[in-house]
């Protein structure tokens, strides 16, 4: 009997006042004993997910030793899927995310997506169960905000590696999106609070055209910052040395999420950055 771990999520909420809430026991109803149930407590709304929660999932999988399935919101799926499949490379068994669009006995997606999460019997790795498809979780975008059909994987896994157990340590770290007029003062500003960031940079790697922006980045990775640029692209990537409108990322010693999701990126430098804790 496989595992499920509910730590939340639209598939499990309720109405509310102040709209849709975790509510106790919906997915446990549904689910009956086809599976045995962890569920968080307090249940969250995916949003208010934290590394520690991937520790306690990493903590829970690990003693599990066996597939696990788990129920959570779709808002953050995309960084659950790329911190469970980093952490877990070269795991012997399957995890399996899911989610809904909608709730349990809503007349949606939810009751599908679990009935496919529990009957799926997939290689190791982490995949999502979601709108009759099993996708890798490593490279999740969430591209629609309302349609069953949420979501799509943008990569193919990487040949798994040899497992060890890794955690996610305390650390201070974003997204940043670079856009059209943003100055080296706005970087610096934000990169000051952060141990590093991922940057969502133009097209195959290009920034603008502004001397203080170039500045900021250098010092920042000179201070020991560690930034990841990724494009803004959904696909396609970095291309390293194309546009002469890219020569300052790489001459700041930013490095290159070639094809990476902003997600993934940041995932990876938060478990390079967790080792040197």
């Amino acid at each position: 009997m496989r595992l499920l771990i509910h730590t939340g999520g639209t598939i499990g909420m309720v109405p509310s006042d102040g709209g849709l809430a975790p509510g106790a026991g919906v997915v446990e109803a549904a689910i009956g004993s086809r599976a045995r149930i962890h569920a968080f407590d307090p249940l969250l709304d995916s949003a208010a997910i934290t590394h520690a929660d991937w520790n306690r999932l990493l903590d829970l999988i690990e003693a599990e030793a066996g597939p696990v399935v788990i129920t959570h919101g779709t808002d953050t799926m995309a960084y659950t899927g790329a911190a469970l499949s980093q952490a877990l490379d070269g795991w012997p068994h399957p995890v399996i995310l899911t989610g809904a669009m909608q709730p349990l006995g809503a007349g949606g997606d939810a009751e599908a997506n679990l009935e496919l999460a529990l009957t799926a019997a997939p290689e190791p790795g982490v995949w999502l169960a979601f709108a009759g498809r099993l996708l890798p979780a490593g490279a999740l975008v969430k591209h629609n905000s309302h349609a069953a059909d949420a979501f799509r994987s943008v990569a193919e896994p990487p040949a798994p590696g040899r497992f060890r157990s890794r955690r996610f340590a305390d650390r201070a770290l974003g997204i940043l999106t670079l856009s059209p007029g943003m100055t080296g003062a706005m970087i610096a500003g934000a990169l000051a609070t952060l141990d590093g960031a991922v940057l969502r940079v133009f097209g195959a790697g290009t920034i603008p055209a502004e001397p203080s922006l170039a500045r900021a980045l250098a010092e920042a990775v000179g201070q020991g910052r560690r930034l990841r640029a990724v494009s803004a692209c959904e696909t396609g990537g970095l291309a390293l040395g194309a546009y002469a409108a890219g020569a300052a990322l790489w001459a700041a010693g930013v490095e290159n999420g070639a094809r990476e999701t902003a997600e993934a990126a940041l995932i990876r430098l938060w478990l390079s950055l967790s080792q040197e804790t």
